[in-house]
C-alpha cells in the first residue's frame, strides 16, 4: 500500500503550519523550498487543503497560508482524505454473489488503519517533533 507523494507533501506542509500556527501566514514559496518541491505543484495540494477547510489563503504582501481549524482537531486521516479522497484502497472485481471474503478482510484492515489515522492528531506529532529538536 502506498500513498501518493501529494499526501506526503500535504502532511509535511500541515505540520509546518501547525508549528507556526501563532505566527503570520507562510508563503507557498517558503513551504515549497522547505520540502524541495515546485511551488506550482504545492499550490495544487494547498488548494485541496483549503477546499477541505483545514487551511486558509491570506492575500497580500504578507499573505500565505495558515490553519483555519484548531490544530488539535486536525488528524492524519483528515489530510489523507483531502488529498486521496475517501474511496476504498481495495475493491474486489469478481462477482461472488454474497460479500467477497477477501473484500471483507481488506475492508476490516482498512477500517483499523483509518481508526489509527483518525486518532493520530497533527498537533501531537508536532509536540513530538519539538521535543526531538530540543
Amino acid at each position: 500500500m502506498k500513498f501518493s507523494k501529494a499526501t506526503n507533501y500535504a502532511l509535511h506542509t500541515m505540520l509546518m503550519l501547525v508549528e507556526a500556527s501563532n505566527l503570520k501566514p507562510i508563503g507557498v514559496k517558503q513551504l515549497a523550498e522547505s520540502q524541495n518541491v515546485s511551488p506550482t505543484y504545492l499550490s495544487k495540494i494547498l488548494t485541496r487543503l483549503v477546499k477541505a477547510g483545514m487551511i486558509e489563503s491570506v492575500s497580500g504582501a504578507n499573505g500565505g497560508y495558515r490553519l483555519s481549524r484548531k490544530k488539535d482537531d486536525i488528524t492524519f486521516l483528515d489530510i489523507i482524505h483531502a488529498i486521496e479522497g475517501t474511496t476504498s484502497l481495495f475493491e474486489c472485481d469478481f462477482v461472488h454473489g454474497e460479500e467477497c471474503l477477501i473484500q471483507a478482510a481488506m475492508k476490516e484492515a482498512e477500517e483499523k488503519m483509518e481508526q489509527h489515522l483518525k486518532q493520530t492528531k497533527l498537533a501531537d506529532v508536532a509536540k513530538k517533533q519539538t521535543k526531538l529538536k530540543s
